[in-house]
């Protein structure tokens, strides 16, 4: 029997990236699979690509900063399916700019989608679990360096993955485990808004596994958090970077 057979996960940010990559891994493990993001389009193909039949895969066109958007996305979800197993909040804005010329608009917007967004992703969802599961947030390895140009963006991701670690407490009783991954730089849509392609190489070269990160690099990891197997884990941040956070290349 496949790992995730009827099982229902929820992947925000999941038309793309580590989002769809993270969606094909679980359909393979046998999972349905709610796809949200802002792009109706583009989770409109994932799912047509991820399940022709359209009996697994739900598409929902969802801004994860606006609450009320959130409780339709619920509302969906709960006549689809019935219940959710595992929430994977993956949807994020990535953000590049010295202090000095960042405007309340930018703060607002990137708050509002890496952190509000996260919260109320998560607290909304909750009410579907009945026997457990698994909740995953995707934050990032800045947030354990210091980059002069991500202060906001770092920030917002370091806010989340304290939530890991006090979701973790607050939900336990619930038998609700919650763990972060913390990926290193993954070349996707998100990070070619901040870092030109020909900067890649000078990242590479700072990675003890002399490579960038691939989405189904932190999608692997996502999934085994998101299983049984992972049964045991919960209030962790699990880094998925080649090492860059805590290693230096010889």
């Amino acid at each position: 029997m496949p790992e995730f057979d009827g099982r229902t996960i929820l992947i925000t940010g999941g038309g793309t990236g580590i989002g769809l990559a993270t969606a094909r891994r679980l359909v393979d493990a046998g999972a349905n699979v709610v796809l949200a993001a802002r792009r109706t389009d583009t989770i409109d193909a994932a799912a047509k690509e991820l399940d022709p039949s359209g009996d697994r895969v739900l598409a929902v066109a969802t801004d994860v900063s606006v609450v009320a958007e959130l409780d339709e996305l619920v509302d969906r979800i709960r006549i689809s399916f019935g219940r959710l197993d595992g929430v994977f909040a993956n949807a994020g804005v990535a953000f590049s700019s010295r202090i000095e010329t960042v405007t309340e608009n930018d703060f607002d917007r990137i708050v509002g989608v890496n952190f509000k967004g996260t919260f109320f992703t998560i607290q909304k969802a909750v009410p579907l679990f009945d026997t457990g599961g698994s909740v995953v947030i995707n934050g990032t390895c800045l947030t354990h360096r210091g980059n002069g140009f991500a202060s906001v963006y770092a920030a917002t991701k370091a806010a989340v993955t304290n939530l890991t670690r006090t979701l973790a407490s607050d939900l336990a009783g619930r038998n609700i485990r919650v763990n972060a991954v913390s990926p290193g730089f993954v070349p996707t849509d998100l990070l070619d808004t901040v870092v030109p392609t020909e900067a890649h190489e000078a990242i590479r070269s700072g990675v003890p596994l002399g490579r960038l990160g691939r989405p189904e690099d932190v999608a692997d990891a996502v999934t085994f958090l998101l299983s049984p197997r992972a049964a045991y884990i919960t209030g962790q941040d699990l880094g998925v970077d080649g090492g860059l956070t805590h290693s230096d290349p010889v």
